[in-house]
This record gives C-alpha cells, sequence and structure tokens, in this order.
C-alpha cells in the first residue's frame, strides 16, 4: 500500500469507529528476530499524554500478546481496509501458541521504521509506539459495577501507553 509519513499531530482520525468498527492490529515483539505476535484490538484511545502523542491499548494476561508486550518496549497499531476483515478475524479468534496464526491470516509482516515491533504490508494506517507506562485495571475502582460483568474469568486487562513515534497512512488519515 502506498503510505504517507503523518506527523501525529497531523492525523486525522475518528477515535471510536477507528477501535470500535474498523478494528485495529496490536504487534509486539522483535521483527528481525521473528519473534512477534499479533492479535486484533477494539478498545484503546488515542491522544495526548504527558505532553506526546500516545496510543493506549489493552490486553488481558490471558492473551499470548500479553508475553509479548511485557517482553518488548514497543508495539503497533495498524488500521486495514475492509478486504482484510476475514484476516483480522482469524488474528482475534485464534492464539499464536498453537499455531503461525500470522502466516495462517495471509498478511505480510514488515520492518517499522523506527520501532522493532513490526507493522504490515496491508495496512493503510500503521502507528509506531514506544511503550512509557503500563498498570492492571483494579476492579475495585469501576464505578459502574457493570463493567465487571465484561470480565466474567476476573482476567482483567494490563493497560500500555505507546507514545507515537511514527504514523504513516493513506491521505485520509492526514489532517
Amino acid at each position: 500500500m502506498n503510505l504517507i509519513e503523518i506527523a501525529p499531530e497531523n492525523l486525522k482520525i475518528l477515535p471510536f469507529s477507528l477501535w470500535h468498527i474498523k478494528c485495529l492490529l496490536l504487534t509486539s515483539g522483535d521483527f528481525q528476530k521473528d519473534h512477534f505476535n499479533s492479535m486484533t484490538v477494539g478498545w484503546g484511545s488515542i491522544g495526548s499524554m504527558w505532553s506526546k502523542p500516545f496510543a493506549q491499548v489493552v490486553v488481558r494476561p490471558t492473551r499470548y500478546t500479553f508475553e509479548f508486550m511485557n517482553r518488548y518496549d514497543s508495539f503497533t497499531l495498524c488500521a486495514f481496509p475492509k478486504q482484510y476483515r476475514k484476516a483480522l478475524n482469524f488474528l482475534g479468534s485464534r492464539s499464536g501458541r498453537d499455531s503461525d496464526k500470522i502466516k495462517e491470516s495471509g498478511l505480510t509482516p514488515c520492518p517499522s521504521q523506527i520501532i522493532t515491533a513490526p507493522a504490515y504490508d496491508e495496512a493503510e494506517l500503521i502507528l509506531e509506539c514506544k511503550k512509557v507506562y503500563w498498570q492492571d485495571i483494579d476492579p475495585s475502582h469501576f464505578l459502574d459495577p457493570a463493567t465487571d460483568s465484561l470480565y466474567p474469568q476476573k482476567d482483567y486487562h494490563r493497560i500500555y501507553f505507546g507514545e507515537i513515534v511514527a504514523a504513516r497512512g493513506i491521505a485520509d488519515y492526514r489532517h
């Protein structure tokens, strides 16, 4: 895909649509070492924190990607055109512990420009993020008790904040 560099302050996104409708692919690990994993994510945020552009993602400790997020200092978030929805659904429903799900998905990992975590050739938006903070969700802080019902296994997410250090995308994502 023909992507252009986009300064993080010039990103043009519809946050709810990007996370909830389009869905993003989170990838952490090291492309050069061929040691990485991906999962789809539908919860998170993009904005400004500590005077830096950031992306915030959440990963349950039961997910294989959790191990990569804890071991490596970076991650990518990639958005894809509609024709890749089947591949994203596949990646979100399989574990990389059990098979080479990335190869089976048909998507093509590629090196990022700045960080070690890979991106994907088919992506229409790539955010390269350097981890700056993490914290585990504490259910005693839920103000709406119904939120806890989203955790029947009590596998509360870990929240990761990543500074967006590079962004590339199609022109639609540039302000």
